[in-house]
């Protein structure tokens, strides 16, 4: 660690692993739920322990993508954070707003909109956190050197905060709310958040493999060619049947094969520069975490999301857990292990210690990977059957649903590993440390330990 104020980054790690823990908690809820259709039925339906799960992911993502910008942004702009003080009120205020949100679910306080049921003073709590945020960052930035890393990571988050401004948009027609619904929705996940990946990505490549910094910018460029290109108009694979005119369909489906080509660049380039690369790096948790995501980002949201986006397939499976075994793994591929990896990188620098219980961080990589991989093939098993015998068959919904209970405890154990994994994760990276190192006079540690 080179600068001071690159400690910011760690109460925004602390909290959202803290959401990340709720978010799992709720996920296993709502697992249950699927196999015992009556728990906490009364206590807490099942459309709040939905809502709860999903905007939880959402929130701490983005705590998490904060975080890792104010660790990387001052190195890449060889300048201190501008202030140290807005980041810390900033991540009050953006907490406040997110846990306020939560108990609101509870209290049956909600817009109704997935992953933008926030109330009014929620959302405006979290446009004022943001913007002092991008802010902060900008004006450090600003004042210091401007690499492709840092452009396109402030890129991305610019993006994101306009297309954010479309969740106050809530219009009376359902059609014209699906139309611009999709401009957060997907416009974020496989848009803009792309672009922060991708630079999360190459940050961490420079860093652990020592491939020269220019042949990895030229990459980051590509990325983000590919990613908006085919992201942007990508988002006519959400118009098929939302009342739509008919040319969305060949649209939508040609722009949506193409969202494959940036998570198959990102997954052959990091395997590339790891081979061309030094290998011998100490953190070799982060570097796991790293190659794991660029893998199961390009299966999760690249061959998963490919699978059924062609319109013709998409008439019979969408809304079936083909859907959800598609968003499980495109999520943690691309946005859950990316944040893990540059957590594991930079949590030894924060702590000023060894990287430490590697082993521990490894199990929890396999465990957790492990499970959620079987998590999609459990729910993509279930969505063709749920697909035969519901859109093909005619049968009821709720008689399908009793074909495929099996699928549904499998998937409920998956969620369990998951848990078990992530105490795993905390305990490696919160635990006792075995080794102390000694800081540098240039706030990094004596013997190199992160690279």
């Amino acid at each position: 660690m080179k600068y001071e104020t690159q400690r910011v980054a760690f109460p925004f790690f602390a909290v959202a692993m803290a959401l990340f823990a709720l978010q799992i908690l709720f996920g296993i809820l709502a697992a249950t739920v699927y196999v015992l259709p009556d728990f906490l039925a009364e206590a807490m339906p099942f459309h709040i322990i939905r809502m709860s799960h999903t905007n939880l992911l959402v929130v701490w993502l983005l705590l998490g993508f904060m975080g890792c910008t104010y660790y990387l942004m001052p190195e890449e702009a060889e300048a201190e954070i501008h202030s140290p003080m807005i980041a810390y009120i900033q991540l009050a205020i953006f907490a406040v707003a997110g846990a306020g949100a939560l108990i609101s679910y509870q209290l049956g306080i909600h817009e109704g909109r997935e992953f933008l049921e926030q109330p009014l003073w929620s959302k405006i709590l979290i446009t004022v956190s943001f913007l002092m945020f991008l802010y902060n960052t900008s004006v450090t930035l600003a004042k210091g050197r401007k690499t492709a890393i840092n452009l396109v990571l402030m890129l991305g988050l610019w993006l994101a905060a306009v297309f954010w401004l479309f969740a106050f948009y809530n219009p009376g027609n359902l059609a014209v709310d699906k139309l611009y619904w999709w401009w957060v929705v997907h416009l974020w996940v496989e848009g803009v958040w792309e672009l922060i990946m991708a630079s999360l990505l190459a940050y961490l490549l420079i860093k652990m493999t020592g491939v020269d910094r220019e042949i990895i910018e030229k990459w980051l460029y590509v990325i983000i060619g590919l990613a908006l290109f085919s992201g942007l108009l990508g988002t006519g694979h959400h118009y098929y049947w939302i009342g739509s005119p008919g040319y969305w369909q060949p649209l939508g489906s040609i722009f949506s094969t193409l969202e494959v080509l940036p998570f198959f660049a990102m997954v052959m380039f990091s395997f590339f520069m790891f081979w061309k690369g030094r290998r011998n790096h100490p953190n070799k948790a982060a570097m796991l975490w790293t190659l794991g995501s660029a893998t199961l980002a390009f299966f999760g949201a690249g061959v998963w999301g490919f699978m059924h986006t062609l319109s013709f397939v998409n008439y019979y499976s969408h809304g079936t857990q083909v859907t959800a075994a598609h968003g499980h793994l495109a999520f943690f591929g691309a946005y859950v292990m990316m944040i893990l990896a540059v957590i594991s990188y930079a949590m030894p620098q924060l702590r000023r210690v060894q990287p430490y219980n590697q082993v521990l961080n490894m199990w929890s990589f396999w465990l957790m990977t492990s499970a959620m991989c079987f998590m999609t093939f459990t729910l993509t098993f279930a969505g063709v059957v749920q697909t035969h015998l519901q859109r093909v068959m005619g049968i009821n919904y709720m008689e399908v649903q009793e074909q495929l209970q099996l699928f549904y405890y499998m998937r409920l154990g998956a969620g369990v590993v998951v848990a078990i994994a992530a105490i795993v994760y905390f305990i490696a990276i919160f635990g006792p440390a075995r080794e102390q190192a000694p800081a540098t006079p240039e706030g990094g540690l004596a013997v190199g330990a992160a690279g």
